[in-house]
């Protein structure tokens, strides 16, 4: 049965990707399956192909023929992370910063940012709770690990999110971490270049990772490090440290071996703080580290930063 259905873009979509239109509009598929419909002309823009990177007009229609994918909405709804009182509790001690337009928290460990298939608790879905967000709606703009803590932007509406998201394409927005690792440098400044490898189905894509690191402090058995990515790739930090012999202490998943010194398997990795200008007014950030951050400092006889 011949199916055709025609969606105007609204003006929360203006400029947004042609494919992050669809996954948020219609169904969260692979890129692939967008891509294969994008050929076969099921999807259109203005009764025209055009590329999945295509930036949506106000004027923009959208056409989608033949397409039968449960729609967003209702995976949502069923997905959605309820925010529990202790949730809400902890969380109006984790602003940095709070205006109309974003937010600063101190992302604490063991929470992510975003709901996944191993963990429903996320960051979004408690900020949705929140009072600071009673007129708007939490969108993502960057992520950080699920086990590292510090700062993270959240914007409050599609207009910063979007502006957030091409500051760190275009690399305008600077992040500095705080990390304990194993073993000493013999360098007190540097940079780690390395090629880091992800798969895109079967297909083996290479990747250029770059961090600049300042040694803080260090003994024979452990280094305090300010690390500045200039890249962000995927678990970086924490992958190049590795592949240099100074895991991150407490990394369970990048480490050298089987016994490991963390403690408790705490990942010692923070995001310190974030620096960016928004119409040549310049924001800067910083988040405290967490108590289990600054014992483990005392503990490893490394200064105080």
């Amino acid at each position: 049965m011949f199916m055709k259905k025609t969606f105007l873009v609204k003006e929360d979509y203006i400029n947004t990707r042609l494919d992050r239109w669809f996954r948020r509009n219609i169904s969260e598929v692979p890129q692939s399956l967008i891509e294969k419909n994008i050929r076969k002309g099921n999807i259109k823009v203005n009764n025209k192909k055009e590329k999945s990177s295509y930036k949506l007009k106000n004027i923009d229609e959208i056409v989608i023929y033949n397409i039968n994918f449960t729609t967003n909405k209702h995976k949502k709804k069923n997905e959605k992370y309820i925010a529990t009182k202790k949730d809400l509790s902890l969380s109006s001690s984790i602003f940095v910063e709070n205006n109309e337009n974003f937010v600063v928290i101190n992302k604490p460990a063991g929470i992510a940012v975003q709901p996944g298939t191993k963990s429903r608790k996320n960051i979004l879905d408690i900020l949705r709770s929140t009072k600071e967000f009673a007129d708007s709606l939490p969108y993502t703009v960057h992520r950080i690990d699920k086990e590292t803590t510090g700062v993270l932007v959240v914007a409050k509406n599609r207009k910063y999110a979007q502006l957030f998201t091409s500051l760190f394409r275009i690399r305008k927005i600077h992040k500095t971490y705080l990390g304990i690792v194993l073993g000493e440098f013999q360098k007190s400044k540097g940079t780690l270049r390395d090629e880091l490898f992800y798969y895109e189905g079967k297909k083996k894509i290479k990747t250029i990772a770059i961090t600049h690191y300042t040694v803080l402090d260090c003994n024979n058995n452990y280094s305090l490090l300010k690390l500045y990515p200039e890249t962000g790739r995927k678990h970086q930090i924490r992958k190049q440290l590795l592949i240099h012999g100074n895991p991150v202490l407490g990394d369970t998943k990048y480490r050298i071996s089987l016994t490991h010194p963390g403690k408790k398997n705490i990942l010692m990795l923070h995001a310190y703080k974030i620096n960016f200008s928004i119409a040549e007014k310049k924001y800067s950030y910083t988040a405290d580290p967490p108590l289990v951050f600054k014992n483990t400092l005392k503990e490893k006889y490394l200064k105080i930063y």
